[in-house]
């Protein structure tokens, strides 16, 4: 720039345009939406992204299988398929679906019960949960429930992820010190693991060890690589061409070459007892972690997903997880990543990674024969390390010790009950909590904020404000409804009771109710009644439009004053003041 010259002004960077809606068959089968506006320079990035994704999925679904109690290669076909037919159905452009740790424990402990110690049916149970799961996303979507996961709180996931990461680590920890492990429940677990402790093979742990090492090393210098695949291949070789293999390892053994046929499940839901609500569980797993996931990558690429799209998306995964031999699948943020990372554009990328999952099954799958079993509980510990968020639970301490002990609840029951009974722990904290919340809403009662004449606050909060003599005001904050009425009522007459003089006038402002059903019209004439009984009136303000039409029709108008938009509660004190001084004068 010349000396002298006039700076060009500095343009703030306009926000991305919001995409259009699209609707009819379009809306519900994205493929239409973005195949249409690929660029054929995407595709290299979809092809590498796919085969990354398939080869750090593959070691990661043969340690899946083992929580889920199933044989190795179920969960290369959770990979194979689910990814494929979320493609089709989902609105996410990097969501990588397979098999995830809770889920995986979740069928593993829960069928476990079911199978009656029979392979074959275990397997029927683990498909037909799927096939259920697909039957409830599309109702799901059908109902537009998909708001409802919203009723779990954060909270209680960290909470919940915490102890289902314990439970797994749990289970993982014999199979790292080489011995046979058992017990049910965690703390059982522990005492059993705790009693074989002398008996540990040295080399069992001291490869599993070398393998966690690599496996963290590799995470924190070289995030979203293939670097348990890198693990797995060094692992082979080494049980295969030294004498290692002779120490007591326990391997994967011969997996079945080829695809997955397509198989209805040998079982229907009333022959199983506690299928449904085991595919409630996972559902509910399942679509929490795959939204969040999916809003995280999309937040972060400038494009939105679809909630109730995801629904369809999971649904479609899940049907072919339970029709090919598969067991529950969902979206997870670190395969999610792997795949976003390498640099995936569209759902292409999944494509790519089936097609490379099964090759790999029609003619690799005899390489995992010496794969060893400690390498694989190796790759679930580093896995599910990444469930407890140590650096939230402690904000959560700081900001809200109501809140971490809600957290603390949920955690807790995972580990006394199990993941499924845990889940709905969970479930019935969150209920309650919200239930609790709404029950006993905030009744701020207001002062006039110094130095001003017609602005009010809440009195708690600001111990400055002026309480106006001869008056109570208060703001329910909350809408007034069947289930909240009485508490409102119970707070204003206590405060009433502990105000200090003769007590004239009663404002309620209602801007902060949003809704008043006829519950809250008939408590505030019943308050109304009580008051004037004492000498005390009653003034409404600032209700919102609804509001004031039910609390007309329940005739309040007529018997406690208009109260409409152009009444406001500096004007009700206004006119409270000036009667009060007429009548001072008068006297």
């Amino acid at each position: 720039m010349s000396p002298g010259a006039t700076p060009e002004p500095v343009r703030p960077t306009p926000a991305p345009a919001r995409e259009t809606p699209v609707g009819g068959w379009r809306a519900i089968f994205p493929p239409a939406q973005w195949l249409a506006a690929y660029q054929t320079k995407w595709l290299a990035n979809d092809a590498i992204a796919g085969v990354t994704l398939a080869a750090y999925g593959i070691p990661v679904s043969l340690a899946y299988a083992s929580l889920a109690g199933l044989p190795p290669q179920y969960g290369i076909y959770c990979y194979l398929v689910g990814g494929l037919f979320y493609a089709l159905f989902g609105s996410s452009r990097q969501l990588a679906i397979g098999p995830t740790s809770a889920i995986s424990m979740l069928v593993g402990v829960t069928v476990a019960g079911m199978a009656q110690g029979d392979p074959g049916r275990w397997a029927s149970i683990a498909a037909l949960t799927a096939l259920c799961i697909a039957v409830m996303c599309v109702l799901a979507w059908l109902f537009r429930l998909s708001s409802l996961v919203n009723f779990i709180s954060e909270t209680i996931l960290l909470g919940f992820k915490a102890g289902a990461a314990l439970t797994i680590a749990m289970t993982q920890l014999p199979k790292l010190f080489g011995v046979q492990g058992g017990g049910h429940g965690f703390f059982e677990s522990v005492a059993v693991l705790a009693g074989q402790l002398p008996d540990t093979n040295l080399a069992v742990l001291a490869f599993g060890l070398a393998a966690l090492a690599v496996l963290l090393l590799g995470e924190k210098f070289l995030p979203g690589r293939p670097v348990a695949l890198f693990v797995v291949v060094i692992s082979i070789l080494v049980l295969s061409m030294t004498p290692l293999g002779q120490l007591g390892f326990k391997i994967v053994g011969a997996l079945p070459q080829g695809l997955p046929d397509f198989k209805l499940p040998d079982l229907r839901v009333q022959d199983v007892d506690g299928v449904i609500p085991l595919a409630f569980a996972c559902l509910l797993l399942a679509y929490v972690e795959s939204v969040s996931a999916a809003r995280a990558l999309a937040q972060a690429r400038g494009y939105e997903i679809d909630p109730r799209q995801e629904l369809l998306g999971l649904g479609a995964a899940n049907l072919a997880a339970g029709f090919f031999q598969a067991y529950p699948v969902a979206g997870g943020l670190s395969q999610s990543s792997v795949n976003d990372k390498a640099g995936a554009k569209t759902p292409l990328a999944l494509v790519f990674a089936s097609v490379t999952i099964g090759l790999c099954l029609l003619y690799l799958t005899g390489l995992l024969y010496n794969l060893p079993n400690v390498v694989l509980a190796a790759i679930v510990l580093v896995a599910v390390k990444g469930l407890v968020n140590i650096g939230e639970l402690r904000h959560l301490w700081r900001v809200s010790r109501f809140e971490f002990g809600v957290s603390m609840v949920a955690f807790a029951g995972v580990l006394l009950l199990g993941i499924l009974k845990g889940v709905i722990v969970a479930v019935l904290v969150s209920m309650l909590l919200l239930i609790r919340r709404a029950a006993h809403p905030h009744v701020a009662f207001l002062g006039r904020i110094p130095g001003s004449q017609r602005v009010y606050s809440d009195i708690e909060r600001n111990a400055d404000n002026e309480a106006v003599p001869g008056t109570l005001l208060f703001r329910v904050e909350a809408s007034l409804l069947y289930f909240n009425v009485e508490h409102v009522r119970d707070a204003v007459w206590q405060r009433i009771r502990v105000t200090p003089g003769p007590l004239s006038l009663v404002v309620c402002d209602l801007s902060t109710s949003p809704t008043v059903d006829l519950a809250g019209a008939r408590i505030l004439a019943k308050l109304h009644q009580e008051l004037k009984a004492a000498g005390v009136r009653l003034r409404l303000v600032a209700a919102h439009a609804a509001a004031r039409d039910i609390l007309r029709a329940e005739g309040l108008e007529e018997s406690i004053g208009y109260f409409g938009r152009r009444i406001t509660l500096a004007d009700v004190i206004d006119e409270f003041q000036s009667h009060t001084a007429s009548s001072v004068a008068a006297g």
